[in-house]
C-alpha cells in the first residue's frame, strides 16, 4: 500500500490495501511536509499477530469538511483501509489539529476500539500520544488523538542513515520505560514499530497508537509483553544498522541476507556500539541466550529497562568547537580615526619622531626627574630600615606568644576539592527497581533531570514496603569523602538520608554490615551529608529510607515518594 508517513496521525497500514493520498509528495495544512512511501509492514515483517476478518461493515461515507459532534472538522483523509479511516482533523471548540480514526458502529471490531482507546486515555502518560476523546454517535465510532506537527517518524530519521549512539541510546531508554509502565497497568502496543516512534522538536521519544493500532486490525498475542520487547529490539537494531532485523524488507530499510539468520548489529555495520549491539540481541533472540556474552535474554520492557540500567551511561557527543576569527583592530584603535583615506598609488610619507631632549629647558628637567629619583630612594630606605628595627624589638618582648606550637608549621585545614562521578548504578536491596534507567540524571549536571522512587500509600518511613532505595556512584579511585550535597525534588515530612562505603558498585554484602560515613534529615529540596569519620572508599551508597508526602506529578500520582535532582561529593 503506497501511504502518507506522517508524525500526527496514526497511519492505519496493511500490506496490499491503496490509500487515497498516495497521489504526490505535498505540504499539509499544518506546515508539515508528508512524504508517501510503499508500505512494507505486513505480519511477516512485524513478527506479530494476523488481521481478523473485520465482518461485512462498509467504510463510513465521510468527506473533508464534514463535521463529527459539531465540534471535529474532517480535513484531509489519510487513510481507508479494512472498513474504517484515518483523518486530520481540526477541533473547532480549543482551535487545534487532531487525528481521528472513524468505523461504523456495527463494524466487528468497534466494541474493542472503543475499550482499547478509553484504556490508553486512562493511562495519562505524556511518553505516549493521548487518547483525547472516544465516542459512539449516529452509527459511528471515531477516537480523537492528538496530533504532533513537530515531531518526526523514526521511519523518516532512518532513511537519513542510523542513528549516533547517544541517540540510539535515548531512543530505546525511553520507549522501555514508557512501555514497562504500560504494561504494568495492563495495556500493550503489539504494532510497536518505526512508524509508531515518534521523536518531538525537544529530544523526546513519543509512541501512537498503544492498544488502539492493534484493535483497529484485530491484532491480538498470547505473550504481549514478550511480542513488544521484541518489537523494541527490532527498533533499536533498525537504529544501529539502518536495516530490518528480518528477511523481508520494511518501513523503507532493507532486510537481512536470506539464510544467514540473526547476526549481532556490529557484524552488519562498522562502528556499532557494542553495548547496545548486545542489548538488542537480547531483545530480539529472546527464545535463548544471545550468541557473543551468552547473557539472558529479555522478555519483558521490565527487563530491558533493568539491562538498560546496568550498562554504562552513553553521554552525548562533545560538540565541535569552531576556533573564533582573528581579531581584527579597528580604524580609531589604529589611530587612523578622523583622518583622510589616502589616495590609491600614492606613497605616504612618514612621520619624523620628536628631537630628544637636548635643549637647555630639556636638561634641567632631566636634573628635576634625577633628583627626585634620589630623593624618594632615600625615603624609602629610611622607611624599610625603621620597619626592621620595630620587628625586631617586637620579637624581642613578645617571644613568650609564639612557642605554643600554633605558628606556620603545625595542621593546615586542607580546602575542599570536587570528587567526580564516574558511573552510577541503582541498588535494589529487596523487590524491584525504581527507575534504573535515570541514574545518569542525578549527576548530569542538568537540576532539571532527576531520578524519582515509586509512590508509596505509607511513609514517611519506607519500611515495611522497603528497607530502602538508592544509588551506588563510583569515584573512579579510593577517595575520602568528606561531605555530599544533594538536590531533592519533593520537600514536606521528612527525608533521611545515609551514606555508606561499599565494595563494588553492585554490593552483594547487605546494607547493614557496610561502614556508615555519614547521615542527615532534611524537609526542603536540599541536603548536604557530612561525613561523620575519616573514611577512604571508591564506591559510596546514597541510602534513602524516609520520603515525604508528594503530589501528583508528570505521570506520577500522589503518594510518598522522593526524587533526586544533582548529587555532588568533595573530598
Amino acid at each position: 500500500m503506497a501511504e502518507r508517513s506522517t508524525a500526527a496521525v496514526d497511519v492505519a497500514d496493511n500490506s496490499g490495501d491503496e490509500s487515497l493520498t498516495a497521489q504526490a509528495d505535498q505540504s499539509t495544512a499544518d506546515g508539515v511536509a508528508k512524504n508517501r512511501e510503499r508500505d512494507t509492514d505486513n505480519d511477516e515483517a512485524q513478527g506479530s499477530g494476523g488481521t481478523q476478518d473485520p465482518g461485512k461493515a462498509s467504510p463510513p461515507e465521510l468527506h473533508s469538511g464534514h463535521k463529527l459532534a459539531r465540534r471535529y472538522r474532517l480535513e484531509e483523509c489519510v487513510t481507508r483501509l479494512d472498513g474504517f479511516s484515518s483523518w486530520r482533523a481540526v477541533d473547532e471548540k480549543l482551535r487545534r489539529a487532531v487525528g481521528v480514526h472513524v468505523l461504523p458502529a456495527d463494524h466487528a471490531r468497534a466494541r474493542s476500539v472503543l475499550a482499547a482507546a478509553r484504556s490508553s486515555a486512562l493511562l495519562g502518560d505524556p511518553r505516549f500520544v493521548q487518547v483525547l476523546d472516544a465516542v459512539e454517535e449516529n452509527d459511528l465510532v471515531y477516537v480523537v488523538h492528538e496530533w504532533l506537527p513537530d515531531a518526526t517518524e523514526l521511519t523518516a530519521l532512518l532513511a537519513a542513515g542510523p542513528l549516533e549512539p547517544h541517540d540510539a541510546y535515548q531512543m530505546v531508554s525511553q520507549i522501555s520505560a514508557a512501555m514497562a509502565a504500560a504494561h504494568r497497568e495492563g495495556l500493550s502496543h503489539l504494532r510497536l514499530n518505526p512508524n509508531a516512534v515518534l521523536r518531538t522538536s525537544t529530544g523526546q521519544w513519543r509512541i501512537r497508537g498503544l492498544a488502539v493500532n492493534a484493535a483497529l486490525r484485530g491484532i491480538t498475542s498470547d505473550r504481549p509483553q514478550r511480542t513488544d520487547t521484541e518489537a523494541i529490539g527490532a527498533l533499536l537494531y533498525a537504529a544501529l544498522t539502518q536495516r530490518w532485523p528480518y528477511e523481508n524488507d520494511a518501513y523503507g530499510l532493507s532486510g537481512l541476507p536470506k539464510d544467514l539468520g540473526l547476526i549481532p548489529p556490529d557484524q552488519v555495520r562498522a562502528g556499532v556500539h557494542r553495548g547496545l549491539s548486545e542489548l538488542a540481541m537480547r531483545a530480539l533472540a529472546n527464545d535463548g541466550a544471545t550468541a557473543s556474552r551468552h547473557e539472558a535474554p529479555c522478555t519483558t520492557p521490565e527487563e530491558l529497562v533493568k539491562a538498560i540500567g546496568e550498562m554504562p551511561r552513553i553521554r552525548p557527543p562533545e560538540p565541535a568547537f569552531t576556533p573564533p576569527p582573528d581579531y581584527q583592530r579597528t580604524t580609531y584603535q589604529q589611530g587612523t580615526y578622523g583622518r583622510q583615506a589616502p589616495h590609491p598609488g600614492v606613497t605616504q610619507p612618514v612621520p619624523t619622531p620628536p628631537p630628544p631632549l637636548q635643549s637647555r629647558t630639556g636638561k634641567a628637567l632631566k636634573w628635576a626627574v634625577s633628583a627626585l629619583l634620589i630623593a624618594a630612594l632615600g625615603l624609602g630606605s629610611w622607611q624599610l630600615a625603621d620597619a626592621l628595627l620595630d620587628r625586631g624589638g617586637s620579637d624581642d618582648t613578645n617571644q613568650t606568644q609564639t612557642t605554643d606550637g600554633n605558628d606556620d608549621n603545625g595542621d593546615k585545614v586542607r580546602p575542599a576539592k570536587p570528587l567526580t562521578i564516574q558511573n552510577a548504578q541503582e541498588y535494589v536491596a529487596e523487590g524491584s527497581a525504581q527507575a534504573a534507567a535515570d541514574v545518569g540524571k542525578t549527576y548530569d549536571g542538568d537540576s532539571s533531570t532527576f531520578w524519582r522512587t515509586r509512590r508509596y500509600l505509607d511513609g514517611p518511613k519506607l519500611a515495611p514496603y522497603k528497607p530502602g532505595v538508592g544509588i551506588v556512584y563510583d569515584l573512579g579511585s579510593p577517595q575520602e569523602v568528606a561531605s555530599v550535597s544533594i538536590g531533592l525534588r519533593y520537600p514536606g515530612d521528612h527525608t533521611t538520608v545515609h551514606l555508606y562505603a561499599t565494595d563494588a558498585l553492585q554490593p552483594v554484602a547487605p546494607v547493614d554490615s557496610a561502614k556508615e560515613i555519614g547521615t542527615a534529615t532534611t524537609t526542603g529540596t536540599s541536603v548536604t551529608v557530612k561525613a561523620s569519620k575519616k573514611l577512604k572508599t571508591q564506591y559510596v551508597l546514597l541510602w534513602i529510607t524516609d520520603v515525604p508526602m508528594a503530589p501528583q506529578d508528570d505521570y506520577s500520582g500522589p503518594g510518598y515518594k522522593q526524587a533526586i535532582t544533582d548529587v555532588k561529593f568533595t573530598g
